[in-house]
């Protein structure tokens, strides 16, 4: 998976041809507690959303519900993902997932309130990809965290995050919160693909102070798996930074490590770091 550079267009998709039973699930905003306001509903309120938005990752995380089912443990270890955010999903919102067969695996929507909220594809390799090539060091996040800027966050810019230990009460609760009940993740003590993702924003997070900020799209490539007992970290790249339609975005590449060396996933991550009306 190429993951310099900004995310492609989702272009020249095949038509999907075979439907799969469909997955509802009742949204969760985890993030109401966040640091990043556009989970906060009266924040969220003044950007001309409906109230607090839930997570990006959380809403790729009940994406990644088929190919788990379809694909198992495999697609845990090697498989790949990509999502685009297109419309916001609420707390209490029921999402309904849709999977369609296609030439390259999966086809993925999302909706909720009638309107297609994110899209996106799974696919699953028959063999293991290429290990990635390690990005040089980065300090560790500093302990008072400067306000995000241009400057900040700069291409070539490198960022490292907090390790986070995957224990067995932190996967059950992580489990509760993204309503995920494949016994594959508890009963083989493996973190969900979900959190993983969280890693990518925790590159941003860990380091700097943002305005109001929202997750748009991402490409997963998985490597391998982490397991309870395991830390869990990440280093990440600044690929671009650049202004579109008044909004600041940043694209990283990022690797997300468990134990410090063992590569589990290396992502293309695109985030809004600065909304337009925060500017």
């Amino acid at each position: 998976m190429q993951v310099s550079g900004p995310i492609p267009p989702f272009e020249g998709r095949v038509m999907s041809r075979s439907p799969l039973a469909s997955y509802r699930i009742e949204a969760y905003n985890t993030a109401r507690e966040s640091e990043n306001k556009i989970h906060d509903e009266g924040v969220a309120r003044r950007f001309g959303f409906k109230g607090g938005v839930v997570p990006g990752v959380d809403v790729y995380a009940y994406m990644t519900h088929h190919p788990v089912l379809l694909w198992g443990r495999a697609w845990l270890e090697r498989g790949a993902a990509s999502c685009r955010f297109l419309k916001p999903v609420y707390d209490g919102e029921i999402v309904t997932v849709m999977a369609s067969e296609s030439a390259q695996g999966l086809d993925l929507r999302a909706e909720a309130r009638g309107e297609l909220c994110a899209e996106g594809t799974a696919s699953l390799s028959s063999k293991a990809p290429s290990p990635p090539r390690l990005f040089a060091g980065a300090p560790a996040p500093p302990a008072v965290r400067p306000l995000a800027d241009e400057a900040r966050l700069a291409t070539g810019t490198r960022f490292t995050i907090n390790p986070l230990r995957v224990t067995s009460e932190f996967l059950a609760e992580a489990l509760k919160e993204l309503r995920e009940e494949n016994p594959i993740y508890m009963g083989e003590g493996l973190l969900h693909p979900g959190v993983v993702l969280r890693a990518a924003n925790s590159a941003i997070t860990h380091n700097l102070v943002l305005s109001p900020w929202m997750h748009v799209g991402s490409e997963v490539q998985h490597l391998g798996v982490a397991r309870i007992g395991d830390a869990v970290s990440a280093g990440a790249l600044v690929t671009t930074n650049y202004e579109r339609k008044g909004h600041r975005f940043v694209d990283l590449d990022v690797i997300v490590f468990a134990e410090g060396e063992r590569p589990i996933a290396r992502i293309a991550h695109r985030a809004i770091w600065r909304l337009r009306d925060a500017a």
